[in-house]
């Protein structure tokens, strides 16, 4: 764990600053790059794409500010505390509502929708790796105690302060099993993407991949706040399971013949 990589005086870099800003350049590289072969419009994607993440940050602090309003409502000058600034919010909270606005975005602009979501679909699995990594260093979305044998144990005092990480507990490293996943996932949606297919499948298949992924790695994952939902599953997990849903509906979905990227019509 290394929550900031060098200090100047009274500032402090955070490591998982930079490695956010670095998934997010990450991802958007990879996003133009694929839109290009798909001989989709590459600047129009890259609007996108910034404008996405935007809602993204907003729309992942909303939501840990939402499940988690009772502190906040008890403490409402956290929100705009340094703690509530370098938190990463939830993924989810991130997620869904930039999809939305990117549809409405792509009809706007004529971006066939389906197909740019293709194009977008691993370079958020990239991206997301990398940042989950940068999660790790400060320490944040943090495991439940277990005694495996790859437990970490977290031992700085600045990352505590920071994001309340438990010290000297062995825990469960959630933020890597999540990495170590998406890393997966984007080297088989990349070589996928390069093979015949139908629009929407490969943006499918990162739905029902991540979303399994993520979907396991709740139960191993601490949360503070109380599940609110039935059957002793985290909000987060209903939220894969309809992902997981809508992932198979893309991929099953009738639709044109399979066809190499490149090669659209």
């Amino acid at each position: 764990m290394l929550p900031f990589l060098f200090r100047i005086g009274a500032y402090a870099q955070s490591t998982y600053g930079l490695l956010v800003a670095l998934a997010f350049l990450a991802a958007l590289w990879m996003a133009a790059r694929l839109a290009r072969e798909d001989r989709l419009n590459a600047e129009s994607v890259l609007n996108l794409g910034i404008y996405c993440a935007l809602i993204a940050i907003a729309g992942a602090k909303l939501f840990m500010f939402i499940l988690d309003a009772g502190y906040y409502f008890q403490n409402p000058r956290e929100i705009f505390s340094m703690n509530a600034l370098r938190a990463g919010g939830v993924f989810y909270g991130g997620f869904v509502p930039a999809l939305v606005f990117a549809i409405f975005y792509m009809r706007r602009y004529g971006l066939p929708w389906l197909a740019t979501a293709d194009a977008f679909a691993p370079g958020i699995a990239l991206g997301h790796s990398i940042g989950r990594v940068g999660c790790f260093c400060a320490g944040c979305c943090w495991g439940i105690q277990c005694h495996l044998p790859w437990a970490v144990t977290f031992t700085s005092r600045a990352a505590h302060d920071n994001v309340g990480v438990p010290l000297n507990v062995p825990l469960h490293p959630t933020q890597l099993y999540e990495a170590l996943a998406e890393a997966i996932i984007f080297v088989v949606l990349y070589f996928r993407f390069h093979r015949p297919h139908r629009a929407g499948q490969i943006i499918g298949l990162y739905l029902v991949l991540y979303s399994t992924a993520r979907f396991f790695i709740e139960f191993v994952r601490a949360h503070d706040e109380a599940n609110p939902l039935a059957l002793g599953l985290s909000l987060e997990q209903w939220i894969a399971a309809a992902l997981v849903a809508t992932g198979v509906i893309l991929l099953t979905r009738p639709g044109k013949e399979l066809t190499l990227v490149g090669n659209r019509k």
